[in-house]
C-alpha cells in the first residue's frame, strides 16, 4: 500500500505464483477484480502480531470473503502470542496447534521482559514513543508515587490516549468509576501504584510499562505477572534512569530467573516511520468503504490539496487533518474477534474458517529467536 499500482498490474497480468502484500492492497486487488483467488493452494499470515497493531484486523476479516470455499493450506507466523493473535488464528484456522521449532520449549504464557535506558526529564516522553510503536490494545502503567502517577496519566490525555489513573488520592465514587470501564474492557491505560491496584485485572492485558522501576523485587513480579496469561504472551517493559536503576533490574531478573533485554529507543524518526504507515492503513481502509458518489465529492477537493502541498503553511494544515484522524482512531472501539458477525458460508467466493496450520515467531527475552508453529490435526 501506499504506492503506485502501475508495477502491481503489469505484475498480475503476466500471472504470478506467489503474491506477497500487506492485507489492504491484497483487498484493493480483489474489488477492482485485478487478482481471483479461486485457484489459491496456500494462505499464509506473516507477522500477525504487526498486522494488527498497524490495523489491517478489518482488512484481513474481508478477505475470508474471498476465498475459496474448499479448504486450503494457512500458515500463520507471530512474532508474539498475545490474546487478539491467538483469537485471529482460531478465526482463520481450524483446530489450531502450535508448533515449537526451536530447541528449548519454552512456555507461550511467558513475559518478554525488556528495559530502556532514558533519562529521566525525557521518561514521559519514551514512554509516549513506546506505547505509539508498540501499540497495545490495553496496557497498565505502574509508578511510585501518586504524584507521578497523576502526572503521567495527564501527559497521556494530553496526547489524545484513552488513559485514568488509580490512586489513594481518589475518592471511593471516582475509583468505582475507574473499576466499572476496567471491568467492561473500556479503558485503555490504567496508570496506577503498586497499592493501587491491588486485586484489579484487565482481561487479555498484552503490555505492563513499568515508569519507574519498583522499589523491591517482589513488585516487579506483581506488576509483569498481570500479563502473559491463559496461554497468551505479554510484554513488560521498564524505563530506568541511570546504572544504579539498571542494576536493580538486573538483580530481579536474575534472582527470579528470566532473562532480560536492553533495547534502544525508537527514535522520532522511527515513530513516525510506524504513525505514516498506520494512518495509509486506515485511511486505504476508509476509502474503500465510500461509495461512487463520495468518491466524487472527494475528487472535489482534489486541486485545493494540490495548491496546499506547496506550500509550508498548507502542508502543515493537511497534516492536522491527518493528525486529527489519527488521533480519532485511538479512541476507537476495540471490539474482540468473537463479539463481531463472522462473515457467512458462501458470501463471495467463501468466508469460512479455513483448515490450516498457524505458526508463531518468538523473539527470545533475550534477544534470541524462538519459533513456534503449529500444524493441523
Amino acid at each position: 500500500g501506499g504506492v503506485g499500482y502501475g508495477p502491481q498490474l503489469e505484475g498480475l497480468r503476466k500471472g504470478a505464483h506467489l503474491v506477497i502484500g500487506t492485507p489492504g492492497r491484497i483487498l484493493d486487488h480483489l474489488l477492482r477484480r485485478n487478482l481471483r483467488l479461486d485457484d489459491l493452494q496456500v494462505l499464509v499470515f506473516d507477522e500477525a502480531d504487526r498486522m494488527l497493531s498497524m490495523g489491517f484486523y478489518p482488512d484481513m476479516r474481508e478477505l475470508q470473503r474471498y476465498l475459496p470455499a474448499r479448504n486450503l493450506n494457512a500458515y500463520m507466523f507471530s512474532a508474539t502470542y498475545p490474546h487478539s493473535v491467538l483469537r485471529l488464528a482460531h478465526e482463520f484456522l481450524d483446530e489450531p496447534a502450535f508448533l515449537n521449532l526451536s530447541r528449548d520449549q519454552v512456555h507461550v504464557s511467558e513475559a518478554e521482559h525488556v528495559f530502556y535506558m532514558t533519562p529521566v526529564m525525557k521518561r514521559d516522553r519514551s514512554l509516549i514513543r513506546l506505547i505509539e510503536v508498540e501499540n497495545p490494545d490495553s496496557a497498565f502503567i505502574f509508578c511510585n508515587t501518586k504524584n507521578t502517577v497523576h502526572y503521567v496519566t495527564v501527559v497521556l490525555q494530553r496526547f489524545g490516549y484513552d488513559a485514568d489513573e488509580l490512586s489513594s488520592d481518589l475518592n471511593q465514587k471516582d475509583r468505582e468509576r475507574v473499576l466499572e470501564r476496567v471491568r467492561k474492557g473500556e479503558l485503555r491505560f490504567l496508570v496506577a501504584t503498586d497499592v493501587a491496584a491491588r486485586g484489579i485485572d484487565i482481561p487479555e492485558l498484552s503490555h505492563v510499562f513499568q515508569y519507574e522501576p519498583p522499589e523491591d523485587p517482589e513488585s516487579y513480579i506483581h506488576r509483569a505477572g498481570r500479563t502473559a496469561r491463559a496461554g497468551a504472551t505479554g510484554m513488560a517493559i521498564s524505563l530506568a534512569e541511570n546504572i544504579s536503576e539498571r542494576l536493580q533490574l538486573e538483580r530481579i531478573a536474575k534472582r527470579y530467573s528470566f532473562e532480560l533485554e536492553e533495547r534502544t529507543l525508537p527514535s522520532e524518526e522511527d515513530v513516525a516511520s510506524v504513525v505514516a504507515e498506520r494512518v495509509t492503513t486506515l485511511l486505504e481502509a476508509k476509502l474503500r468503504d465510500r461509495d461512487n458518489l463520495k468518491t466524487e465529492r472527494i475528487r472535489r477537493f482534489m486541486p485545493h490539496v494540490a495548491e496546499l502541498v506547496e506550500s509550508e503553511e498548507g502542508q502543515t494544515l493537511l497534516a492536522m487533518l491527518v493528525d486529527d484522524f489519527y488521533q480519532q482512531s485511538l479512541h476507537a472501539p476495540l471490539l474482540p474477534p468473537e463479539s463481531i458477525n463472522q462473515p457467512k458460508r458462501g458470501e463471495r467466493t467463501g468466508g469460512d474458517k479455513r483448515r490450516g496450520r498457524s505458526g508463531s515467531r518468538s523473539s527470545g527475552r533475550s534477544g534470541s529467536r524462538r519459533r513456534r508453529g503449529g500444524r493441523n490435526r
